[in-house]
């Protein structure tokens, strides 16, 4: 049952991010790595930002457990009030707050980029781009909140196909930018900020949709802090914190890397990578694992809880591991098929490439901590994996200054410093987790993973040799000069064979079993 709901999350999580690849490939070759583009990024990065914070568990790191008491305990008339007085209060405090974080933007970029201070133009147009697509912070937080009733009731689809939307509509205003004419110019970059607010707007049209057709008839009111509203905001500030940690830090990233030319650039562009199998691994499990653990927690049923994290972390673990090691191994031909053409040339591609393998060395550690977090929430614990996410904040902050200093003093690129500290940050945090639920008796492995782990890794080495040595072979066809499709198909058949390798490694040792992988697509 556990597997079936992360296949269905995780598949259409999947198709979303490939959506977003191509967003992503269409804005690289309008925008590149220039200012427009560095511009842009930093006003999607914080909107964007809420939208991860609240769309991909942190919100509902408090909500849930609140709301499934309700729907379980008091019944469908509490619950749906629970929401509804959430619901109002929420979108009363973001519309005050989108009001005068608009109003403010122009002294809110100094903190945001301050390297962008410098230039004049870069700055006036990420204030302005900003300010535009701000209101889908308004959107997304709402639609986190109904996403939150829907998962709660077992209901997930909807909730994750609802980020498709978004690459839907960004996808036609690129292309739409690039129709007009405006590539590589600044109207590009308004034509996206305007996508980015109506895909906000149909996001929460859908879900709002969605939550009537189950059955449920909420309704805005007037905003009261209610004995169920204030518990909320005691769970859910420091849930908020500590379950959007990975996020805030690419943020701090962005401020620090603005102080470098095309650093955002090439962050984004390594982020948007590493993102996929975290999209897809790490949001299955955050969406899923929390409400399953809630109910079982009420249950009493102990055993069924461990079960539950480590199935959890074999899940994770076993899609993620070979997925880090083939990004750190293959980073240089995957970026370059992917982003190198257009105003992203091939200067910008090792650049890109030194950042992802960097991403990729935490990616293991990211998943983790959407596995070990659910584990709190679940028990209405947020102020420790707060704790803990502070700490992270701090390491990350300290290391990216300083490394992104000590690397431009020696010359090397200083924005992979950044990258690396943001890795050394999330392997912290997840091991605080880990180790805190082991020394409280809430974790502890199982003899099914304590066999499984090694072998994972061992398939995962096995995998990065194979894909190593095939490398020489196959990478002279995903250079520049080759012809489009040869270089896709070069880079789908080193992907192939990396998965062939693998998966035929954990089958063949049992880590696998072909009747669960059918189990997991059929009910998809």
């Amino acid at each position: 049952m556990l597997y079936r709901a992360f296949a269905t999350v995780g598949g259409l999580t999947m198709l979303s991010r490939a959506l977003g690849f191509i967003r992503d490939i269409l804005i690289a070759a309008a925008l590149g790595t220039g200012g427009g583009a560095d511009a842009f990024f930093v006003a999607f990065r914080f909107p964007n930002l809420f939208r991860r914070l609240f769309g991909e568990g942190a919100f509902n790191s408090a909500f849930v457990p609140l709301f499934a008491k309700r729907l379980e305990g008091e019944g469908e008339a509490a619950a749906t009030t629970f929401a509804q007085e959430a619901l109002s209060g929420l979108t009363f405090i973001l519309v005050i707050f989108s009001a005068v974080a608009m109003l403010a933007m122009p002294w809110l970029m100094v903190v945001l980029a301050p390297g962008f201070v410098f230039d004049a133009e870069k700055y006036a147009l990420a204030v302005n781009l900003t300010q535009i697509t701000f209101p889908y912070l308004l959107c997304m937080s709402l639609v986190a909140l109904l996403s939150g009733v829907l998962n709660s009731m077992q209901r997930y689809w909807a909730a994750a196909a609802a980020p498709i939307l978004l690459n839907f509509v960004l996808i036609s205003a690129m292309l739409i930018a690039i129709a007009l004419g405006y590539a590589n110019t600044s109207g590009a970059g308004y034509i996206l900020a305007i996508g980015v607010m109506i895909a906000g707007i149909v996001q929460l049209a859908m879900l709002w949709l969605a939550v009537r057709r189950a059955g449920l008839r909420l309704s805005f009111q007037r905003p009261r802090y209610t004995e169920g509203m204030r518990r909320l905001v005691q769970l859910g500030i420091p849930g908020i914190l500590a379950g959007g940690i990975t996020q805030i830090n690419i943020v701090v990233g962005t401020i620090i890397a603005s102080l470098q030319a095309g650093a955002v650039s090439y962050l984004y562009y390594a982020d948007r990578l590493y993102q996929l199998p975290l999209g897809i691994v790490g949001v299955a499990i955050g969406v899923v694992l929390l409400p399953d653990l809630a109910r079982k927690l009420r249950a009493g049923d102990k055993a069924a809880v461990m079960g539950g994290q480590n199935r959890s972390l074999e899940f994770a673990l076993m899609l993620t591991v070979p997925a880090a090691v083939a990004l750190a191994i293959a980073a240089e031909p995957i970026i370059s098929v992917l982003f190198e053409r257009g105003a992203f040339t091939a200067s910008d591609t090792p650049a890109t490439a030194w950042a992802l393998t960097a991403f990729a060395a935490g990616l293991p550690a990211f998943v983790m901590i959407k596995v070990f977090q659910p584990a709190f929430f679940a028990r209405e614990d947020t102020r420790t994996p707060m704790l803990f996410a502070g700490i992270n904040m701090l390491v990350n902050v300290v290391g990216s200054l300083a490394l992104f200093f000590l690397f431009q003093s020696l010359g090397w690129m200083p924005h992979v410093g950044i990258a690396i500290a943001t890795t050394i940050a999330g392997w912290l945090n997840a091991l605080l987790l880990w180790r805190f639920l082991v020394r409280s008796g809430e974790f502890a492995w199982d003899k099914r993973l304590t066999i499984n782990l090694p072998l994972i890794g061992l398939a995962s080495l096995l995998m990065g040799a194979v894909v190593w040595f095939a490398m020489p072979y196959i990478t002279p066809h995903t250079a520049i000069g080759n012809a489009l499709y040869m270089r896709v198909a070069a880079l789908g058949g080193l992907v192939a064979l990396g998965m062939v390798v693998f998966f035929g490694i954990v089958m063949a040792t049992g880590v696998l079993r072909l009747s669960s992988l059918r189990g997991a697509i059929g009910k998809t």
